[in-house]
Parts: C-alpha cells; sequence; structure tokens
C-alpha cells in the first residue's frame, strides 16, 4: 500500500471513528446531566431524540454540499462542525446542552450520508470490506465513548461538562488526517435531481428505509436507556456503562465481519433476519433478567445490531450502480429512517414514566423488531438501482 493510500484509510477510519462519540457518550452520564440541569426522564431522553431528529433532517444537505465543494470536503467540514458542538455543549445551561447536541449531531447526519458514497468513490471494487471497516469504526467510537466517559471524568475531575467538551479532541484530530484529501482535487459534480427521482420512485428504497429507521430506533433507544435500566435494577453506574460499552465492542466485531460475508451473496435475506433474531433476544434477556448473566445478553444484543446496522449500509452501497445514486438512496433512507428512530428514546421515557417500569417499554421494543425483520426480508432480497432505471 503507498503512502496515499494509507493516510486515505487512515483519514477514512478516523472520520468513520467519530460519528458517534457525541451521542454515545451522554449515555454513561445521564443521570448526572438530568440532575445537574434538572430534567425529567422524558427530559433526558429528549436530549438523544434531539440529536437523532438532527440525524434525519439534516441528511439531505449531504448531496447539496457534495455537488458545490465535493464529498471529501464536506466531510472535514463535519469534523470541525462536531468538534464545535461538543465544546458548546459543555458550557453552562440546559438550552445549551440541547443547541451543542444539535448542532453536533447535524454534521453527523450530513457525514453519515456521505460516508457511502464516500466508499463507492474511492473504493469502487472493495464496497463490501469497506463498508464493514467504516461501520465497524463507527461503532468502535461509541464502544470507547460508553466505556471511557466515567473513568475519564473521575481521573480528570472535570465533571460531565468537561469530559464532553473533551470530545472534540478526536474531531479535530481526525480533521487534520483528512486534510489532504480535502485540499486534494475533487471528484466531477453530481447531477442530484435524477438519482433522487430514481430512488424515490423504487419500491426497493422504502424497504431499505425502513429497515434503517426501524434497527436505529432499536439501537438508539438502548444507547440512550441501557445504563439506567441496570442502574435500576441494582447494578452500580461503571459497571452498567461497561455493559453498554461490552455490546458495543462486541457490535465492532459483528459490523467488521457481516458486511464481508453478506456482501458475496447476491441476497441479503437470511443476514438480516438473522440479526433481528438476535436482537430480539437480546431484548427479552434485558426484560426478564437483567441482572443474570448481563454480560451474555449484551454479547447477544451486540451481534443483533451490529450486523443489522453493518447489512442496513451495506445495502445502501450495494443497490445503487454509482456514487451519485449511493448518495442519493442514503439520504433518503438514513434521512426518513432517522427520523422514525428519533422518536424511540422519548417514547422509551414516556412509558416508563406512565408504566413505573421497564417492561411496558421493552416489550413495545419487541413489537418494533419484529417489524425491523419484516423490513429487512423485502430490502435483503437482490435488486439494483442503476441508470437504466433512470
Amino acid at each position: 500500500m503507498s503512502l496515499r493510500s494509507a493516510v486515505l484509510v487512515a483519514g477514512f477510519v478516523l472520520a468513520a471513528l467519530n460519528l458517534r462519540p457525541a451521542i454515545a457518550g451522554v449515555s454513561p452520564l445521564l443521570d448526572e446531566i438530568m440532575n445537574d440541569a434538572g430534567l425529567s426522564p422524558a427530559g433526558g431522553g429528549a436530549i438523544t431524540t434531539v440529536m437523532v431528529i438532527c440525524l434525519g433532517v439534516f441528511g439531505p444537505v449531504a448531496p447539496l454540499l457534495a455537488r458545490r465543494i465535493g464529498l471529501d470536503r464536506t466531510l472535514l467540514a463535519g469534523l470541525l462542525v462536531i468538534a464545535a458542538g461538543v465544546a458548546l455543549r459543555g458550557l453552562d445551561g440546559a438550552p445549551v446542552l440541547y443547541l451543542g447536541s444539535a448542532l453536533a449531531a447535524t454534521a453527523i447526519a450530513v457525514m453519515n450520508v456521505a460516508m457511502p458514497g464516500v466508499v463507492k468513490q474511492h473504493f469502487p471494487s472493495r464496497v463490501n470490506v469497506m463498508t464493514g471497516v467504516y461501520v465497524s469504526s463507527v461503532v468502535a467510537g461509541a464502544a470507547t465513548a460508553s466505556a471511557a466517559m466515567v473513568p475519564v471524568e473521575h481521573a480528570t475531575g472535570y465533571g460531565w461538562r468537561g469530559v464532553s467538551a473533551l470530545l472534540a479532541v478526536p474531531a479535530l484530530l481526525a480533521a487534520l488526517l483528512w486534510l489532504p484529501q480535502a485540499l486534494g482535487k475533487q471528484a466531477e459534480p453530481q447531477n442530484g435531481p435524477r438519482p433522487f427521482g430514481m430512488v424515490l420512485r423504487s419500491r426497493v428504497t422504502w424497504y431499505i428505509t425502513a429497515l434503517m429507521g426501524l434497527q436505529s430506533l432499536t439501537f438508539y433507544v438502548m444507547l440512550a436507556w441501557l445504563p439506567t435500566i441496570f442502574l435500576e435494577r441494582g447494578l452500580p453506574a461503571d459497571q452498567a456503562g461497561y455493559l453498554l460499552s461490552l455490546t458495543n465492542l462486541i457490535q465492532v466485531a459483528a459490523s467488521l465481519a457481516v458486511p464481508v460475508l453478506a456482501g458475496r451473496r447476491e441476497s441479503q435475506v437470511p443476514y438480516v433476519v438473522g440479526a433481528g433474531v438476535l436482537t430480539v433476544l437480546g431484548y427479552l434477556g434485558v426484560l426478564l433478567a437483567p441482572t443474570t448473566v448481563p454480560w451474555l445478553w449484551m454479547i447477544v444484543l451486540g451481534v443483533g445490531q451490529g450486523a443489522s446496522f453493518a447489512l442496513a449500509l451495506l445495502i445502501i452501497a450495494l443497490r445503487p450502480a454509482d456514487p451519485a445514486a449511493v448518495t442519493a438512496l442514503s439520504a433518503v433512507a438514513q434521512s426518513a429512517g432517522y427520523v422514525i428512530a428519533a422518536l424511540g428514546p422519548l417514547l422509551f421515557g414516556f412509558l416508563r414514566e406512565v408504566s413505573g417500569g421497564w417492561s411496558v417499554p421493552l416489550i413495545a421494543g419487541l413489537g418494533v423488531l419484529a417489524l425491523q425483520i419484516l423490513a429487512g426480508w423485502f430490502a435483503g432480497r437482490p435488486a439494483t438501482l442503476g441508470k437504466a432505471n433512470l
């Protein structure tokens, strides 16, 4: 591998590592944040909800930016805005907490949509492998943030605000490493209307969108509330954070391996359905026996959720024939999908308030997973969205 290729891959991986810490870093500190800011459980869940709403609403900005400044510069801008958002979130006051979270999530939304197009543009012959690398890096970033926030807080004494602001550092480092790509010659501007028209007319688009949204909903519910569930069942805060980190670490392995295997087959249905079933088993473990071998439930949940996320992004990258169409499909599927997902943490917190426990929210989550498996059955079937369909 040449030095130029090594810098490209390293920058790509480091950029992907920054796509979840701003969100995942909230969950281990949520009780402290709620107490400090005077938030109710629904208000605490709304922090993640605001961020996921931004992931949905601002995703369509990515194709517009890509046409104007190129995919590589769009990615660089996203990293800089993430750094600004998490730094702002560390200032005092609940409004600033929500504003900084929204700013960081807006940048993540743009990068989420751009990344499959970056894969198709820079690695056209290795889409399955680099999708696995990309998704596993995203999950690794979430796992690291989940595990590190509480220990770093204790070690530094900064409190949740200071520790949250520290997340700007890896975003700035990633921006520095990606700078050579952004300063280089950009690909020719993409023509947006025709790819968007093609993907909007296809039923496959809406199957993929449903899969993306439903698997994201069940993921963000656990990301937002899993440590709190364990805390209320009697586990200490650091152990609850480590359990969330464990499930995220397992997702790293699943999201790296599954796209490589599934990308070799014409149909991804067996993988999508299998991943959904494993996620169901993880939810059942948390519902029925959360303090009995919780590490086992986290492993099962991690395999299911990591594979589901990776497969959704793999299908987005595989179905279209060119980067322009990939970016268009990615914008539609991720934007609409994350709007669906945004309801999860908020409704989960609301159900917790009105029911007085976690059984009702988790049963509702199982119902969502049944719909996810159904959507995956249709989305995973062989199909092609290409120029011939325009």
